[in-house]
């Protein structure tokens, strides 16, 4: 898809988890195409791509993320659009070895927070005429199990997220909020590089044989914001490279 700076003026997008991988090259693309982007991370601000407006956000926390909607729209009543991409992995723990403190870390950001989120921000776009959301899944919510790795609190949670994505959409998307998933396989990110032991295990599934970059990813999230996916609805995204099919 060729970067058109128009298609994305006068666009105001919230981005989650900006400060890094997939959710920094999001913020990048969005700004290329044009949008008002707001970079939404705990920390790590100062690696937010210039041109966003960076804002400290913990999305665990329902105060946090009020507390940066309310200011959103102190000085600008235009809709404010959300990409939910922050997200955590367990550190490849057994299930039987799993503390519950471990579980619950992950569904806290994963799930919660992408509620927590989506709540937020879905009931200002309901309230100004509505908008579009896009959530980062994952294809381990749906389309297979991981292996070697064991990450079952993380595949629950992207499953979760795919699952509350279609249950807002049909609540919100008559009245005007649009709410699509994009569930990513493996992207070439620094989460990634710390298991580089598993890359050649991983690659074998791959039918094209390499990972996503962020760029890719990021192109498909404007794509869900765009009026070109006006008809998607409620929909999960699958960009696998082919790794489901094998």
């Amino acid at each position: 898809m060729t970067d058109s700076v128009e298609r994305f003026a006068n666009l105001r997008v919230a981005v989650t988890g900006a400060a890094g991988g997939i959710g920094q090259s999001i913020v990048e693309r969005l700004l290329r195409e044009g949008a008002e982007v707001y970079g939404l991370d705990r920390r790590g601000l100062d690696s937010i791509p210039t041109g966003a407006r960076g804002i400290e956000m913990d999305l665990t926390s329902p105060e946090s993320v009020a507390t940066v909607v309310s200011a959103l729209y102190a000085d600008d009543p235009r809709p404010v659009h959300l990409v939910n991409s922050a997200g955590i992995v367990e550190d490849n723990v057994a299930a039987e070895d799993m503390s519950i403190e471990q579980f619950d870390a992950v569904l806290g950001v994963n799930l919660r927070g992408v509620f927590i989120t989506c709540q937020a921000f879905g009931r200002e776009l309901l309230a100004r005429g509505g908008g579009a959301i896009v959530n980062i899944a994952s294809m381990s919510g749906n389309a297979v199990v991981n292996y070697p790795q064991r990450q079952s609190a993380y595949n629950t949670s992207k499953a979760a997220v795919t699952a509350l994505t279609k249950s807002l959409a049909v609540e919100w998307s008559p009245r005007g909020v649009r709410l699509n998933a994009l569930s990513p396989g493996y992207v070439d990110t620094p989460l990634n590089f710390l298991k580089a032991d598993m890359h050649e295990t991983w690659k074998r599934d791959i039918v094209i044989d390499r990972f996503a970059t962020p760029e890719e990813v990021a192109g498909a999230v404007a794509f869900l914001l765009s009026d070109d996916a006006a008809y998607f609805v409620g929909a999960e995204l699958l960009m696998d490279g082919g790794y489901s099919l094998r």
